[in-house]
């Protein structure tokens, strides 16, 4: 799958799941039929944010973005549907064309350690996606553990 494809998969998977956590808050608030579906709602959403942020990562670092444009691929997650006006952004000024960086160039920025690194692991998509299947899971953990986003500052 190319970086388009796979940013463009997760931004809308980001904008459903929210759908998903919205309707099931509303729900609740409407007398709550099914207690546990926040939770689940919630857990989706999580899961599906992690996945976006960590493809935006990748793909911002093959797309050689800036810091800043970066940021604002993984914070836009956090508001409701504003993937959705980003990727389509991205789409217009073609900040998703091209094919994954598997090998150096002559760009000076492919002697830097992020970029061999991603290079790296790019070119060996199954190592990637063991660690990927490792790292995603224990932050996700670790987020189950710290509870609600709502309580992280109480």
């Amino acid at each position: 799958m190319q970086p388009k494809q796979l940013f463009l998969t997760f931004a809308k998977g980001e904008a459903i799941t929210w759908t998903l956590l919205i309707s099931a808050l509303i729900i609740r608030a409407a007398g709550d039929p099914f207690p546990p579906i926040v939770t689940i709602a919630g857990s989706i959403h999580g899961a599906v944010f992690l996945g976006y942020a960590v493809t935006a990562l990748l793909v911002g670092i093959n797309q050689r973005w800036k810091f800043g444009k970066l940021a604002l691929a993984i914070g836009l997650a956090i508001v409701p549907f504003a993937t959705i006006p980003f990727e389509r952004r991205l789409v217009a000024t073609s900040a998703l064309d091209g094919a994954w960086r598997t090998s150096k160039s002559e760009d000076p920025r492919d002697k830097s350690f992020i970029d061999g690194t991603f290079r790296w692991f790019i070119a060996r998509p199954i190592v990637l996606l063991a660690v990927l299947l490792l790292a995603i899971p224990a932050v996700f953990a670790f987020l189950l553990f710290l509870g609600p986003p709502t309580e992280w500052f109480d």
